[in-house]
């Protein structure tokens, strides 16, 4: 039951960090030219809620299905990590504002913690 809870939390964040892109997201680390930087909605909390939205979810699946799963999910979370910083090297270079964003949202994943 939790699992299912942790699911659908971690489906309405990535859900709702997806809409606050209005159309210009994608899935590749690098920004769309001329697309402007997201601040709002979950965006005000975390760097890249779709990613802690996404761990969440599978967190939630794996509790709910299986717990061995959750060291699969361990390795999603790595990985996204990973991503994460190699985004934002890229979201710098095209971005100056990019740097004062970051030192207002501190958290990259998960609030105040990472």
């Amino acid at each position: 039951v939790v699992g299912i809870f942790v699911a659908a939390a971690g489906a309405g964040v990535a859900i709702a960090a997806g809409r606050a892109h209005q159309g210009s997201l994608t899935p590749f680390p690098r920004p769309s030219p001329g697309v402007a930087i997201v601040e709002s909605g979950p965006y005000r909390v975390v760097r890249h809620p779709i990613y802690s939205g996404g761990i969440l979810f599978f967190s939630g699946i794996s509790l709910a299905l299986s717990p061995v799963a959750l060291a699969v999910t361990g390795l999603l979370a790595l990985v996204w990590a990973l991503k994460a910083r190699v985004e934002e090297s890229f979201l710098l270079a095209a971005h100056p504002r990019y740097a004062a964003y970051s030192q207002r949202t501190r958290s990259r994943l998960v609030p105040f913690v990472y």
